[in-house]
């Protein structure tokens, strides 16, 4: 793909990797170029991992992006993934064209969300990484979904199993001890586009509202019967949102 064509760049989401982006991109205008990562410690991405922070996270997406020769791009983050961009759009926010906050926030875990990360941390130690995963995902998706997506639901566990347990532990602590960027939404040069699922629970309807009055450009699609995984329970329609928000974005 030519350098001079707009860079999206997909971020994945806590035990993910970039595999979940593999069906949500075909349909995405090939005038755009993509870049789908593997967040440290996830994917193939295994090499030894010290720091799992989101600023350090942060770091790792700036050095791929520079070593891709990329001066700005559109951030489409998932997750985990969001809590990272929003790190790097604090220290790099030069390098931002647009960014996506996909089942998402920029507010800091709770004191009920940190003791909910402690039990998970907790059980991965006393049962391993596979016993987790069998209770985790499931959840993630909307009630409505959660029989009819079998399909999805093994491809997120196997990716989920395959993750080091030094990865899941070390995220989770470093998602728990994140910061407070509701400033980086507020002083964003940016536009941002919210993505929501009415029955998430990972990142409640309730809890995201507020945000979305922040940024002084800002857009949300707002998803009835979608959990936490929009990108497998509305791909047709995320992908449009994201794609018309990108159309704008760079002017294409």
């Amino acid at each position: 793909m030519p350098s001079s064509h707009p860079v999206i760049v997909f971020l994945h989401g806590f035990a993910e990797s970039r595999e979940i982006w593999t069906d949500f991109t075909r349909g995405v205008p090939t005038h755009y170029r993509l870049l789908t990562l593997n967040l440290p410690g996830h994917g193939t991405n295994v090499h030894a991992i010290r720091d799992y922070s989101m600023e350090a996270q942060a770091r790792y997406v700036a050095e791929q992006l520079r070593q891709k020769q990329v001066e700005k791009a559109l951030l489409v983050c998932h997750s985990m993934g969001g809590y990272v961009a929003l790190a790097f759009a604090e220290r790099y926010p030069d390098m931002v064209a647009g960014l996506v906050l996909f089942h998402s926030t920029a507010l800091p875990d709770t004191d009920e969300k940190k003791a909910n990360r402690d039990k998970n941390m907790d059980f991965v130690r006393r049962h391993g990484v596979d016993k987790f995963m069998e209770s985790f995902i499931r959840p993630l998706f909307a009630p409505a979904n959660r029989e009819r997506m079998l399909e999805q639901r093994q491809l997120l566990e196997d990716i989920g199993r395959a993750t080091p347990e030094t990865t899941v532990l070390g995220a989770l602590e470093a998602m728990k001890t994140r910061p407070d960027r509701t400033n980086v939404l507020k002083e964003a040069a940016f536009p941002v586009l919210f993505i929501a699922g009415k029955d998430d629970v990972a990142v409640t309807l309730e809890s995201l509202l507020p945000q979305l009055a922040l940024p002084a450009q800002s857009h949300a699609l707002l998803l009835d019967s979608v959990g936490h995984l929009g990108y497998f329970e509305e791909p047709e329609l995320t992908r449009r949102a994201v794609v018309d928000f990108a159309n704008g974005v760079f002017g294409v």
